[in-house]
């Protein structure tokens, strides 16, 4: 790696990710093996570095990796108030199991709220869907990672799962931090043979056929055959959301809205 690259800042203080160089700091790491983009991500960004879990079908991969990493790290969870019962759950066993520094972010308006005033709005037209994903996943995650200093968010989005993170590379600049991506390469037989060598679990729900698993009203079971965001129904890009970046327009009016 470049050494005018590896930008290392005092645990206490997050670094200036605007320094970055992002296209050369992405050809260091096009290849790298997940756990040196991870350490990269740590000695780069020290407190300022989070990262998020949906604990879905093959979560433990990334929360494993990560925390015997990054001890203590901020794990952003956003229960939106229409998860599966299992994945509660499972969150908490995970969070025992990896001793997780868990922040669990809600929504502002409850969902009986929601329900009352904007109906089921994941049953509507793409507005709904957009006004949902809003309310329950794009908000609370921005409130978190707000609220919790962050410079740059590790995520474990893989590029087969949807045409949009197929064009993502391992750094990206999104919305005034810094995306991670560590597993961005992996194949499913990656994940597999990750989850077996460690003796990870998936999600409880996985062996019923659920192989991407967000809220209960909106995830279905799928063949193996099918995609496995053909499960989801999240509109035409197969994204809540959360990993899509806003044009400033867009950002203006969510931090004038309060929300």
């Amino acid at each position: 790696m470049r050494e005018a690259l590896r930008l290392v800042v005092p645990e206490s203080e997050p670094s200036d990710h605007h320094a970055l160089d992002v296209d050369a700091t992405n050809a260091d790491l096009r290849n790298a093996p997940a756990e040196h983009v991870i350490r990269w991500a740590r000695e780069t960004f020290g407190r300022g570095l989070v990262m998020s879990s949906s604990f879905g079908a093959e979560s433990a991969v990334m929360l494993h990796l990560v925390s015997r990493l990054v001890p203590g790290i901020p794990v952003v969870f956003l229960d939106t108030g229409y998860l599966f019962p299992e994945t509660y759950t499972f969150a908490e066993e995970l969070a025992q199991r990896f001793g997780l520094n868990l922040k669990v972010y809600t929504p502002r308006i409850s969902a009986a709220r929601q329900e009352a005033l904007y109906g089921r709005m994941w049953e509507g037209t793409d507005e709904d869907l957009a006004r949902y994903n809003q309310l329950n996943k794009v908000e609370p995650m921005d409130r978190a990672l707000r609220e919790l200093g962050a410079t740059a968010w590790i995520a474990g989005l893989r590029a087969s799962q949807t045409e949009f993170r197929k064009g993502l590379r391992v750094i990206e600049p999104q919305d005034g931090v810094v995306k991670v991506h560590p597993i961005l390469g992996w194949t499913k037989e990656d994940v597999r043979r990750y989850l077996v060598t460690h003796e990870l679990p998936y999600h409880p729900l996985y062996h019923y056929g659920y192989r991407s698993i967000g809220d209960w009203h909106s995830t279905t079971p799928t063949t193996l055959e099918q995609d496995e965001r053909d499960g989801r129904q999240l509109g035409a890009k197969k994204e809540c959301g959360i990993h899509l970046p806003r044009t400033p327009e867009a950002n203006a009016s969510l931090k004038s809205s309060g929300l």
